[in-house]
């Protein structure tokens, strides 16, 4: 039997929970430490190598940036999955401030996390009307200060930056801000996101512009809003790339049913791999393929 080319694995992450999507949108969004622990097990069980964090308040559902409440949502986690990686977000929620955002990563110190590359216009729309609902007044706010600033800790920390690129001001931002030599860990890792309003929507097309940027030694992952997801998800398994799912980007799974968790998302992401002729990467095989180092969570 020959050996499988580790240049052929896919990464699947799921993103649990967000942090816009509620129990009102699906029930089997986690808000409980509890919660989270066991859908990130279903998920690693699934196929999944990587899990996205927002915490929530386990009572109102809100986004938290309290770092007792994080620490509950990771030590549950590792405690039913230890192999899995932990992606934490520095996002968190449109109120938080920048100090409030980069604190679970200087704290936890985890293997990778989000860093978002452009300020927009950030919000839930309805395509059907052009309605626009949560967020319409809202500006999600990454300068070039914040980001430097969160990569510089990202670096201090060994956690390896996530690039959330929207569209292609955030690529050429980071593209820009890449030109200091020691400001990103490398090679760079992109997180190419789809269909958020604000953003721009997948189409091969746009995909095409995004790789001809990025440099080719970078590893780069696909995520799209809602039904985006799985276009999204079907290109990049057939391109080399690597797949994000879970209830944060859609509440659904192909068939427009409700998903009963992220865990199902991964398991059509694990056929879909398997369709292309790939195979999936979990534990230390998906560490080396981002260039991660190993996990340290604080207990």
């Amino acid at each position: 039997m020959s050996e499988s080319n580790p240049e052929n694995k896919l990464v699947i992450s799921a993103a649990l929970a967000g942090a816009i999507t509620t129990k009102a949108n699906n029930p089997n969004v986690p808000y409980t430490a509890e919660e989270f622990g066991v859908e990130a097990k279903k998920c690693y069980d699934a196929g999944a190598a990587i899990v996205h964090i927002h915490a929530r308040d386990p009572e109102k559902g809100n986004p938290t940036h309290d770092l007792d409440l994080i620490k509950a949502v990771l030590n549950n986690i590792k405690s039913k999955a230890p192999d899995l990686i932990i992606n934490l977000s520095s996002a968190i929620s449109s109120v938080a401030t920048d100090k409030q955002r980069i604190a679970p990563v200087q704290t936890y110190k985890p293997p990778l996390a989000s860093l978002n590359s452009a300020s927009m216009n950030f919000a839930v729309g309805d395509y059907r009307t052009g309605k626009v609902g949560m967020g319409a007044g809202n500006i999600f706010a990454n300068t070039f200060k914040t980001i430097s600033k969160f990569a510089k800790e990202m670096k201090k920390a060994g956690t390896k930056p996530e690039m959330e690129i929207y569209d292609l001001g955030g690529m050429y931002n980071m593209l820009f801000l890449n030109r200091q030599e020691d400001r990103f860990t490398k090679p760079l890792h992109f997180q190419f996101v789809w269909g958020a309003l604000g953003g721009i929507p997948f189409t091969p097309r746009n995909l095409a512009l995004m790789l001809d940027l990025k440099p080719p030694e970078a590893t780069w992952s696909l995520c799209g809003i809602s039904k985006q997801q799985f276009p999204a998800g079907l290109c990049a398994a057939a391109l080399g790339g690597h797949i994000r799912v879970g209830l944060e980007d859609n509440t659904r799974v192909i068939s427009g049913e409700l998903a009963k968790g992220s865990y199902e998302q991964v398991a059509w992401a694990k056929k879909v791999t398997e369709a292309a002729g790939r195979e999936i990467a979990q534990g230390e095989e998906a560490r080396k393929i981002f260039h991660l180092k190993q996990e340290h969570v604080i207990l």
